[in-house]
This record gives structure tokens, C-alpha cells and sequence, in this order.
């Protein structure tokens, strides 16, 4: 019955027995820590994350931890202690990465929200390729500590936690539960008017060398949500160039391995791939991979070796950190306070495994917005011809988080949002 205890109860337990599940490379107290890294298949978590704290505190009960690719590094989630997480739409396909064990556990409705992190897709790859929703919040408002590995210099502005769920409402719920006091900086307490928004819409970077081209289907789905948007709200969707945007995974690498205001350097994936113990050598562990004998997965070992090139460029990586910080300026003069942009969330629907080592930088349609620190939410837009997911991104400038998740549930309405594995 209505009442007063139930409005009090409601404000203090906002998530009272709502089943989570939480991406094992955070910490939820008992459960296994490893992040996918054989040499931490003993570590178990002997605290809680701090946004797994608060979501237990709020009355969310953990169902346990999900599977990632080794170290959060790679869109597809697999790794030498767990091994492989197929997606629920179809088995001989990816969950992407490195959040796709929660990917694939909301959409196969295992879980009804989860956590996840993201330093270049790794919410909204899995939530796209899964058919669900997920939301990279403006940087510096969710905490990321209890995570391995967490981020260093200048990483931290780029790696966010977020929410992923099945329904667009529980989005923002749950930020502002894992947000905690940081919520106040966002606004999400203001009354959106979709026919207000300045909307934006970009078919594809401009055409990348790096990249693959946009499928056709993916087009297909944003064209109908532009022209939706125009006849249902009466809105005029500007369709924009941004130029830089086809330098994407370039100004991403660059920026992840630049030097932050103290002049600390990154923290070498090598290292952390050793965890405390020996360094890795990539190519040797290339040596022992091709004869069966290295504990490390294939992305893991050609990450090491990328690393190692890229530090061969230094001159090279300077420009691309300026391009990065002048495209910043350029997409936050673009969209002020008003406005939300419509970019494709990856160039392909959900790859079979083990293709994504032949299109390793596709991830580069998601992680531009990491560097950018641009709040973007991944909406679920039906199933393709071949009955696996499609969807969007809808990106605002920093702290309209508010835009993207309104823009979201608009969309889920307008297209269905998530849809049950296996429902013809």
C-alpha cells in the first residue's frame, strides 16, 4: 500500500532487491578479482569497489561477476582463465569487450542492470553487440577505484564506469546511485524537452584506413532514427563532417600513452600484463603463443607489441595529442548545451570469434569519445536480417548526461529497445 514509510524506504533503497551482476575486474567482496590475467586466477576480492558498495547499499543484490578480455584491453571477452562468452543472439558470435560478460548476462535476462567500465567502448561495444543499453558518463563523476587494472596519469579522465541495463529507465537510476555525491554535477533533475535538443548526425568517420566501412544496416537504422526524430518531433537534424574524427584511433592512441600534467608516464600494458612479478616480453610470449605454450590470449600479446612501436614515434604522437585536444574544442563548440549527436557505435554488427584480430581497430568508433570526455549513451535500435542487434550512440557535451539518457528512452519507445534472444 501507499504511504509515507513507502516514499522513505523507496528514497533510502532505492535498488531494494534488484538482482546486479558487476564485471569481475571490479572488486565485489568474496568473489574472484582476476580480470582475465591466469597469474591472478587465486586473487578474490576482500572489499567492495566503490560503486559496487554503493549499489549494495542502496538494497541491489550481486548475483556475481561477469567475464572480460584479459586486463580490459580487447572487444572480445575471452581469456585463458574463463575462456570464451558467446553472444546470446547468436552462440558463434562476440559479446564484445572488455564489459561482455555483462553484455551478454542482461541480454540473455540473467541480470536486470549491471556495472561495467569503459576506456574505449567497453560499455557501449558490448551493449550494442548485445542489444542492450549502456552509459559512458561525462568523465570524473562515477569513481573508478576497486577496478584492476585502474587507470594512471593521464587514463584516468579517459576511463569511466557506468551503468549498463536492459531498460532505458534504469539507466539513470543507477548513476545517480553509483554517482553518489558527484551526481550534483550532472542535471539530471532538469525536465528535458526533446524538441528543444539540437540534434547532430555523422554517418561515419570520413573514412579511416584503420577502420572498416560502416554496414549498410547500421546506416539503415540511423537513417530511420533521423528521419523518425524529424516527422515525430518536428525537428531538423543537421547531418555534419567532423574531419578529425577519421584520425580516431590514432589521437586514441596517442592520448592513452602521452604524459598527464606532471609529467607521469603511462603505465605500460606489459607491465601490468606481468602484474608485479617479471615484465612481459611481447615477442617472446608471440614465440611461446604459436607453439601452445603462453598464458596470455593473442589480443593481450599484439597489444604489448603495438605498445612497443608506438614509443618509436614520439614526434608523431605530439601532433595527434594536439589534434585530440583541438577536436575536444571543435565537437564541444558544436554541441553547447543543447545538443546531442547521432554517430554509429562500431562499423560492424556483432563479428563471428576471433575475427575482431583482423579489424583490431574498430573499437576507434567508441574510444574517440573516451579522450573527448564526452558523456554518450549506447541505444539498442532491433535486430538486423540476420536476427543479431543494432543501435546508436548519442553523445552530449560534458555533464548534459541528462540529453543522451532522455534522447534513450525516447528511442526505446520509438524502436522497442531490447529484444529476447531467440523471439522470432
Amino acid at each position: 500500500s501507499e504511504g509515507p514509510g513507502n516514499d522513505c524506504l523507496e528514497e533510502k533503497f532505492p535498488l531494494l532487491g534488484v538482482p546486479i551482476t558487476v564485471k569481475e575486474a571490479f572488486s565485489l567482496h568474496g568473489m574472484p578479482n582476476t580480470s582475465g590475467l591466469v597469474s591472478r586466477r587465486n586473487v578474490v576480492a576482500t572489499s567492495d569497489a566503490t560503486v559496487v558498495s554503493r549499489l549494495k547499499q542502496a538494497g541491489a543484490i550481486p548475483l556475481g561477476v561477469t567475464n572480460c578480455s584479459e586486463l580490459c584491453m580487447w572487444y572480445e571477452s575471452s581469456n585463458r582463465v574463463y575462456g570464451r562468452t558467446n553472444n546470446p543472439y547468436d552462440l558463434q558470435r562476440i559479446v564484445g569487450g572488455s564489459s561482455g560478460g555483462e553484455g551478454c548476462v542482461l541480454a540473455a535476462a540473467c541480470s536486470v542492470t549491471g556495472v561495467g567500465s569503459d576506456i574505449g567502448g567497453s560499455i557501449r561495444m558490448p551493449a550494442f553487440f548485445n542489444g542492450i543499453f549502456g552509459h559512458k558518463p561525462t568523465t570524473g563523476v562515477v569513481p573508478n577505484d576497486g577496478q584492476f587494472p585502474n587507470a594512471q596519469g593521464v587514463r584516468t579522465s579517459f576511463l569511466c564506469t557506468g551503468p549498463m541495463c536492459r531498460y532505458a529507465e534504469d539507466l539513470e537510476l543507477m548513476l545517480r546511485v553509483m554517482a553518489g555525491p558527484s551526481v550534483d554535477k550532472l542535471r539530471l533533475n532538469e525536465k528535458v524537452s526533446l524538441e528543444k535538443i539540437r540534434f547532430l548526425c555523422m554517418d561515419h568517420d570520413g573514412g579511416s584506413v584503420f577502420v572498416s566501412p560502416v554496414d549498410k544496416e547500421i546506416l539503415q537504422a540511423q537513417k530511420k532514427v533521423v528521419e523518425h526524430l524529424e516527422s515525430e518531433l518536428g525537428v531538423q537534424v543537421q547531418h555534419v563532417a567532423i574531419h578529425k574524427m577519421k584520425y580516431s584511433f590514432q589521437i586514441w592512441s596517442a592520448m592513452m600513452s602521452s604524459k598527464d600534467s606532471d609529467g607521469q608516464e603511462a603505465q605500460l600494458f606489459t607491465d601490468l600484463l606481468g602484474d608485479h612479478g617479471k615484465p612481459v616480453w611481447p615477442l617472446w610470449e608471440l614465440v611461446k603463443w604459436l607453439v601452445g605454450m603462453s598464458s596470455h590470449t593473442l589480443p593481450a600479446i599484439a597489444l604489448g607489441l603495438t605498445e612497443k612501436v608506438m614509443k618509436l614515434n614520439p614526434g608523431g604522437n605530439a601532433k595527434l595529442v594536439s589534434m585530440g585536444k583541438s577536436l575536444q574544442e571543435e565537437m564541444e563548440a558544436l554541441l553547447r548545451p543543447d545538443g546531442v549527436l547521432l554517430y554509429p557505435s562500431h562499423p560492424t554488427i556483432a563479428p563471428k570469434h576471433n575475427s575482431p584480430i583482423c579489424m583490431p581497430f574498430n573499437f576507434a568508433y567508441t574510444a574517440i569519445f573516451n579522450v573527448l570526455g564526452l558523456p554518450v549513451t549506447q541505444c539498442p535500435l532491433g535486430l538486423s536480417s540476420e536476427g543479431l542487434p543494432l543501435g546508436i550512440q548519442l553523445v552530449a557535451a560534458p555533464y548534459n548526461d541528462h540529453l543522451t539518457l532522455a534522447v534513450a528512452r525516447y528511442l526505446e519507445e520509438a524502436f522497442g529497445g531490447w529484444v529476447l534472444p531467440g523471439k522470432v
